[in-house]
């Protein structure tokens, strides 16, 4: 009677241990869908652009906005995480690029506002849309005017670096050349040479 009963606890001990990993598993999976889920809403926002940026008329137009604003923010981003990765002083510039990435977004949703409505609507608000597009222009103006100071930078410390290097070369080059010779000590030598050949000489 011992036995069975060590028997069905060391059973009831492995279900329960089963029944654990079951849950945590299953736990891990719905986490794992819904990240997947959201970026494949991701996904399909951003094919969704691309479709309708290749068509005609303002929302067009609008939807080639966004993917510029996106471009442009993408790469100005990358260009200072690059700059962070090379240790350069970036000082509040990777908060001021969250705070324009933040804008950025914002404007992205606006001009998405206004593509979907006028694709379902005949009524056009040219207003709206020439103030979006001037948001747009500062917001990639900004963006560029960012990228561009961290390039001049980087090419400045570039130059530097190859100006050190240059000069070093310059040293190197000069202190392999042999020294002068002195031209009377090869005058000197030509002659003792001359007076060897002559004594030489039966």
């Amino acid at each position: 009677m011992a036995k069975i009963s060590e028997f069905l606890v060391v059973v009831l001990v492995i279900f329960a241990f089963l029944l654990l990993l079951g849950g945590v598993g299953i736990y891990l999976l719905v986490k794992l869908g819904k990240k997947a889920a959201v970026k494949a809403k991701q996904a399909s926002t951003r094919l969704a652009t691309h479709v309708n940026a290749m068509g005609t008329g303002d929302a067009a137009e609008v939807e080639r906005l966004r993917l510029d604003l996106r471009r442009e923010v993408s790469l100005t981003r990358q260009a200072v995480e690059q700059a962070q990765r090379e240790g350069w002083g970036l000082g509040d510039l990777p908060r001021l690029l969250a705070d324009l990435q933040a804008q950025a977004d914002v404007h992205d949703a606006q001009l998405g506002m206004y593509a979907q409505q006028r694709r379902l609507s005949p009524y056009v608000d040219h207003a709206t849309l020439d103030r979006l597009r001037q948001h747009q222009a500062k917001l990639t103006a900004m963006c560029a005017r960012i990228r561009a100071d961290l390039l001049s930078d980087q090419v400045q410390h570039t130059g530097s670096g190859i100006a050190d290097l240059t000069s070093r070369t310059d040293l190197e080059i000069e202190a392999r050349r042999s020294a002068p010779v002195d031209p009377l000590e090869q005058i000197d030598e030509l002659y003792r040479r001359s007076m060897e050949e002559r004594n030489d000489r039966p």
